[in-house]
């Protein structure tokens, strides 16, 4: 099986492609990148993450930060120019998007998505993904990182900090 035809990625590209659920795209793609390459921070998987934070920050009106976040996405996608994971989207394209992307915040237009330039075997799978998602609002989509069940969050930060009083 091609890397890029795993559920997880396809699911991070619904998402991107269909309902531009960009927090679940950071979500599903952070899951998959530690499954294959925990800690290579350079590993394109990393950008793709990058490149849907930027979006999800832009979305919310933090240029500064989509700006920064998607010049790291650029910086990691032409570093790993050639990548397999690569294989199965327009390179080139997807550079021409990100770049364009970049100067549109720049320039203080709105937030506007784009569609990932997928090869018609990718498309294909990733169409009957999105079929299966789930509707939501635009609000949710916006607020999404506050609206979710973070307990499970919160129990690991106290239980870290009490490991760390405990120590001599």
């Amino acid at each position: 099986m091609h890397p890029q035809h795993h559920t997880l990625f396809i699911d991070y590209c619904a998402y991107f492609n269909g309902n531009h659920d960009f927090f679940e795209c950071h979500e599903v793609l952070e899951e998959y990148w530690k499954e294959i390459a925990p800690g290579d921070k350079m590993h394109p998987l990393v950008g793709y993450v990058q490149l849907a934070t930027g979006f999800y920050h832009w979305r919310r009106g933090n240029d500064i930060g989509a700006k920064r976040i998607l010049s790291k996405a650029l910086t990691n996608f032409q570093h790993n120019q050639g990548h397999i994971f690569f294989r199965e989207i327009d390179y080139q394209q997807l550079l021409a998007q990100v770049s364009t992307t970049i100067s549109a915040i720049t320039v203080g237009k709105p937030f506007q998505a784009f569609q990932l330039p997928l090869s018609p075997t990718l498309r294909e799978l990733v169409i009957a993904r999105i079929e299966l998602l789930p509707s939501t609002t635009s609000n949710y989509l916006l607020h999404k990182h506050m609206l979710r069940d973070r307990s499970h969050i919160l129990a690991e930060r106290q239980e870290s900090k009490q490991r760390k009083s405990r120590r001599p």
